[in-house]
């Protein structure tokens, strides 16, 4: 079992959570070109390591918040999940 640590719930088990993918900047709507647009909504970076990504607590608080996750080990940073 893993353990989200939800910032408004504690910690729950991640059946309760979606994971709503990677971080990343979101690109200027009027200056973007169509390829940027394209690689913002589909290109992953999928790293094996560490990475911060958003979370949805759908069975609970049903709020959203960032967490950095090892992707390999699933083991979460302490204190790093935030609003």
């Amino acid at each position: 079992m893993i353990l989200i640590p939800c910032p408004h719930c504690g910690p729950r088990n991640s059946s309760e959570f979606r994971h709503a993918g990677e971080v990343k900047p979101r690109p200027d709507v009027g200056t973007v070109t169509p390829q940027e647009w394209r690689d913002y909504l589909y290109t992953r970076r999928n790293p094996a390591g560490w990475t911060t990504e958003t979370w949805y607590h759908a069975s609970g608080c049903r709020r959203f918040f960032t967490l950095t996750r090892h992707t390999v080990t699933n083991a979460i940073r302490s204190g790093e999940a935030g609003r």
